[in-house]
This record gives C-alpha cells, sequence and structure tokens, in this order.
C-alpha cells in the first residue's frame, strides 16, 4: 500500500525535451503537441518524468550528487580530512580585486557542495510543468472528466511548487512563471526578480489545490504521487518558509500563515502510519510494506541500482564523517542532556557506553567500533546498509558483491511518517510562541514519544541498545549550549538532528533557523573532532607522517599530540593535525551564506538581451 517511484521513467520524459539559450528549456519536438494529449495515459507518462528530478533517493550507479549521506555532506555534523569545505565567497582574482569570480566552494572539483539542498539557476523543470498545465485546460476538454482534471492539475502544481520552493530556498526572489512562455518572448523569458513573498503564495496556493484535488491512495494506485505524500511534502515546505519568515524576515503574520500550512498538511496523516524500527527504513530491498514510508523510490537490482550502501560496507574509506558535536547531541536514553546528566556513565564517551546509553538512532547509524577507515573523525556511519551487508564483519567471511560499487538494490525511503511527526510538532511549538496553542503532553505523545516508541530490531537489542525515555513537557533538559532557542524547541531540534543524519535536512534546517553560526569550527570546535579513542586498540592508528599527526582531545579541550612515543596516553576524542577549519562565511563584506549568488554568464545573458537580472541580496552587485 505504499507509494514508490517507478523503477524505469517513460521515453515520454526525454522525448519531449530539449534545450533553448536562457531557460534551458523542454520543447516538444518529437511528440506530436497536436497529438499527444489525448488521454490520461500519455499524462501518466509525462509526469513520470518529474519523478527523478525530485524524489532523488539514493540516485542511480554510482552518481551521489543530492542523494543521501554522499550528497549531504555540508552542514555541522560533518567533518573532512584537510580543509573543512567553504561557503560560496568572493575570492580574489589575479589582478588583487575581490569582486572578479565566485568560489562555490573554495573547491573546484566540489561544485555543488555549497548548493546541494537546491536547485541550479535553471526554469526547465518550471516549464515543464506549465506545459502541462497549459495543454490540461487547452488541448484536453472533452477528454478528462472534472475529478481527472482536477487531479492532473494538482500534479502539475505539486511539481511546480517543489520546484519553486528548492529555487527560493537557494535563491530567495526569482522570476515567478506560471505559464508556457515562448522562446521569442524576451520580456517573459528576460523577467527581473519576483520578490519573494509573491513566490511563496504562488507555491501556497499550489500545495492547497494539490491537497484538495490530488487523489487519495486508493484512486492513483501504489506507483504514484497520491494525496498522502503532496500532504508530507507539503509540511516540509511550508515548516521551511514559516521559520524563515519568523527567523530572517521577523514578519509573525506570514509564519503564522505558513506555520498553520505545515500542521493542516501534517494532520491529513496523523494516525494513517506507524514507527518502524529504524536500520530498517534504509537497509531493506522492498519497503512496500513497511508500516512508516510514505513515498520510496525502489532498486530491482538490475535495472535500477546504487552505491551509496558501498559507502556503508566498512571496506571503503570515508574521508567526510560524523563528528565530536553531532555525537554530543544524542540524547542519553534515560531522557537527560549529557551535560546536565547526574549519571556520571552519561558522561563516558567510548563507543561501547554511546550504543547502550544514548538514543537507538545512535547504534542504528553508526557502526559499533572506531574505525581508521573513517580517516576524520574514526566513527563510520553504517545507516544506509542493512545489518546482512555487514554481517561479513563478525563472520570472518568477505564483503557481498552487492553491497560493493554500484551494485546496491536496497530501496530508500523519500519521505517517511517520522518526517511529518517532527515537522507537525515543530511548526505547532513555533507558532504557539507567535501567540498560538501551547504545545501539549498530548502533543509530544502522538509526535516525538510515538518515534521515540519505536520498536528495536534483534540486533540492536543483542548489542544492548534500550529505547529512549518518553519526553516529558514538565522536565525537558535545559542544554547549556542552546543559547537563545526555548528549551522545547531545542529538544525538537535535537530530534531532527538525531533523525535525519545524512538525509535532506540538516544544512537546510540550520538556514530556516538563522543557525548557521553552527558552522563555525572556531566558535564550536566540536566540528572539527572525532569520536573517543584509545589509539592504542586501532590498527595502524599509530602512524606519524608530515601530512597527518595523530592527536586526540581530552575531556577538559587539552590537545594530546602523539610524538611517535607516547601511544598508550593518546585517549581522547580523535583529532588529527591535518584536519583544518573553513574560511570564515558570516558578516564577509559582499556575501550572504544564506543564499546564493547568480553566476555572472546569466547576468550578462540578461545584459545582451537589453534587460537586467539583480544579484541575489547580500551578494556584491559586482560579480
Amino acid at each position: 500500500m505504499k507509494t514508490k517511484i517507478l523503477i524505469l521513467f517513460s521515453c515520454v520524459m526525454f522525448s519531449l525535451t530539449s534545450c533553448s539559450d536562457i531557460l534551458d528549456r523542454p520543447q516538444l519536438n518529437e511528440w506530436d503537441d497536436e497529438t499527444f494529449w489525448t488521454s490520461e495515459t500519455n499524462l501518466r507518462y509525462y509526469a513520470n518524468g518529474f519523478y527523478e528530478r525530485y524524489f532523488v533517493g539514493y540516485n542511480r550507479e554510482n552518481s551521489s550528487a543530492y542523494a543521501a549521506q554522499l550528497g549531504y555532506l555540508f552542514n555541522d555534523d560533518i567533518v573532512s580530512d584537510g580543509y573543512q569545505a567553504y561557503f560560496e565567497q568572493i575570492v580574489p582574482n589575479s589582478r588583487g580585486n575581490n569582486t572578479d569570480a565566485v568560489s562555490t566552494t573554495g573547491t573546484a572539483n566540489l561544485p555543488w557542495l555549497a548548493n546541494y539542498s537546491g536547485p541550479d539557476w535553471n526554469f526547465s523543470w518550471l516549464r515543464k510543468a506549465n506545459v502541462m498545465l497549459d495543454r490540461i485546460e487547452t488541448k484536453m476538454s472533452g477528454i478528462l472528466s472534472e475529478e481527472a482534471k482536477n487531479h492532473w492539475t494538482g500534479i502539475g502544481r505539486f511539481f511546480r511548487a517543489l520546484d519553486y520552493a528548492g529555487l527560493v530556498s537557494v535563491f530567495g526572489d526569482v522570476p515567478y512563471y506560471e505559464h508556457e512562455i515562448k522562446s521569442n518572448d524576451y520580456a517573459e523569458l528576460y523577467k527581473p526578480r519576483t520578490p519573494r513573498n509573491e513566490v511563496m503564495d504562488k507555491i501556497y496556493d499550489d500545495f492547497v489545490f494539490a491537497l484538495n484535488n490530488v487523489r487519495t491512495k486508493s484512486r492513483e494506485g501504489a506507483a504514484y504521487v497520491n494525496q498522502d505524500v503532496v500532504a508530507a511534502f507539503a509540511s516540509r515546505w511550508a515548516l521551511f518558509e514559516g521559520t524563515w519568515q519568523k527567523y530572517h524576515n521577523n514578519d509573525s503574520e506570514r509564519a503564522k500563515k505558513f506555520l498553520n500550512l505545515a500542521i493542516n498538511a501534517a494532520n491529513s496523516l496523523i494516525g494513517k502510519y506507524s514507527m518502524s524500527d529504524f536500520r530498517s527504513l534504509f537497509g531493506s530491498d522492498d519497503l512496500a510494506s513497511n508500516p512508516e514510508v510514505i513515498f520510496y523510490r525502489h532498486y530491482d537490482g538490475s535495472r535500477a541500482k546504487h552505491s551509496v550502501a558501498s559507502s556503508c560496507n566498512m571496506t571503503e574509506g570515508r574521508y567526510y564523517n560524523a563528528n565530536l558535536a553531532l555525537i554530543k547531541s544524542f540524547i542519553c536514553n534515560d531522557g537527560s542532556d549529557w551535560q546536565t546528566s547526574a549519571d556520571p556513565a552519561n558522561k563516558i564517551f567510548t563507543l561501547d557506553s554511546l550504543i547502550t546509553r544514548r538514543d537507538p538512532r545512535f547504534e542504528a547509524t553508526f557502526y559499533k567500533k572506531p574505525t581508521i577507515r573513517s580517516s576524520s573523525s574514526c566513527l563510520y556511519a553504517t545507516k544506509f546498509i542493512s545489518r546482512e551487508g555487514l554481517r561479513y564483519l563478525d563472520e570472518g567471511t568477505s564483503l557481498s558483491a552487492e553491497y560493493a560499487g554500484a551494485n546496491n538494490k536496497n530501496d530508500y525511503p523519500v519521505m517517511r511518517y517520522a518526517e511529518v511527526l517532527l515537522n507537525w510538532i515543530e511548526a505547532k511549538a513555533e507558532l504557539a510562541t507567535l501567540g498560538g496553542i501551547a504545545v501539549t503532553q498530548d502533543d509530544i505523545d502522538i509526535s516525538i514519544n510515538k518515534i521515540r516508541s519505536r520498536p528495536l530490531d534483534a540486533d540492536a537489542v543483542a548489542n544492548g541498545v534500550k529505547p529512549t525515555a518518553k519526553m516529558d513537557l514538565t522536565n525537558l533538559p535545559s542544554s547549556p549550549d542552546r543559547g537563545d532557542v526555548p528549551q522545547l524547541i531545542w529538544e525538537i531540534r535535537r530530534e531532527r538532528r538525531m533523525e535525519f543524519y545524512g538525509e535532506h535536512s540538516r544544512l537546510l534546517d540550520l538556514k530556516r533557523w538563522k543557525k548557521l553560526e553552527y558552522m563555525d569550527d572556531t566558535k564550536y570546535p566540536d566540528i572539527l573532532r572525532g569520536t573517543w579513542i584509545d589509539a592504542s586498540q586501532i590498527d595502524g592508528l599509530l602512524i606519524k607522517s608530515k601530512e597527518k599527526v595523530l592527536a586526540v582531545t581530552d575531556m577538559d579541550g587539552k590537545l594530546i599530540v602523539y610524538d611517535g612515543t607516547n601511544g598508550n596516553a593518546i585517549k581522547g576524542f580523535y583529532s588529527p593535525t591535518n584536519i583544518r577549519g573553513r574560511l570564515p562565511f558570516l558578516d564577509v563584506f559582499g556575501t550572504n551564506p544564506y543564499l546564493s549568488p547568480v553566476g555572472r554568464l546569466q547576468r550578462r545573458d540578461y545584459q545582451n538581451k537589453g534587460y537586467e537580472l539583480a544579484q541575489t541580496e547580500g551578494w556584491s552587485n559586482d560579480l
């Protein structure tokens, strides 16, 4: 009964697309535009082309950009060898000024990194959605029933909303198009940016229409977007905009509008799904019967495979890994914060202790022993591989070919119930700070405590994992790290951080909360540290070279460097000396880390046609 993404997409997607000079928009060039729009079947073929664009999952083969884990490596959860990836910045040119070029990350071979959470300045998919919507109106009269017309219009508007939500999250103001634009209509093709609020109001209307008109699961079938999928994604993007309006624009009324949409969209799903054990969400070869999964991408192992599980197989070396800041964010399974806990055992950071005394999601996300294969932190993520894929380690056998290279076939949960519950409770908590109804214990039980009560699989139990105590509104932890964030909202954010490691969420969350400061490794040095190690117990770790000298940081913050003779003293948080912080990115003149600039080529293209494309807010107009 679960919704899944089609393994193969109709060739119609490709036969209906080509490129143009500015918007890189698809053209109807092989199918006859006069004869194609004749049935719901053709509409479905056309709509199938959107799926791989918006529901990336683990991506395909060796492609991992925008995919789970491999595509989400730029946030305060991650430490890498060498210098940390940069935010986009103005960089000096050969003449010594700093207004001539923009470096996306400061690392030429990772041009997508800082923008992975959203699209490039590309409107081709919006045109594709608008073509669909226009043709439904102009060419399918008498072909579609009123119900079918409303459904497919809702599908088109849903995809348009998703694309615009991504564009707005990256660029802020963007040109808004709601109809097909002809190739010779330069005034429209080169129109100026539409203010963010106007675009978001259009997105709001598209989501509401889709919520009211897209078919339910029983009407459309398991392989297609339905009302539940629309509601889940509406809750995600409405929460994004509601919190953005609150924290960036100080606009309470607009914040309320979108927070209420997030709540109402999620309300339609509450009680319809239940919780799965955490690990099977990501390692299963078939999520069709998983009670938590709302929408998933299926991989059959022949026509559709991926390579993300291979990055979790404990054979592949990993240079980007979870850091100490993330480790410390995991709540103790007695419900306390490690810093304020009265139990001394909660202040022990060996992996043996963390597995048995932290929330079960820790054990389900990371391997149980420190390893040098995780070269930047000694903590190796195994979240996106099945338990069976790692059996070879305990059995002394070899890694199965299924878990190597691009042979992986475990499904990906594109949207799951836990996210809807966390979107819902966060929206309610944020709305309460704006004069809305206070969050109740019943609200917490429906959401966070439902997640904390998810079942444990047999391996977790065998490893000594215990469920986390339920959240009690009258006895919330008071983390000294929360700063100006209210206790309840801090704890909700903690739940998201534990739940979504390696998935889509973290950088987008930091941006909408206006908390990119958490990525400042000077202010938060735990970003550059790894898990607790006893170096003498890890084969191959006691290596001293010019490039990388082993060091650890003890509980008091003292750095202990390996000098070739003091191996027994190397006990602490892994802190190799080759790890370096990122360039300053906050309060840097002419740059705005919360939004991305448009490229010089796009602006020159406008200029060559006699129009002007304004630079993104906060960025130098000289770019």
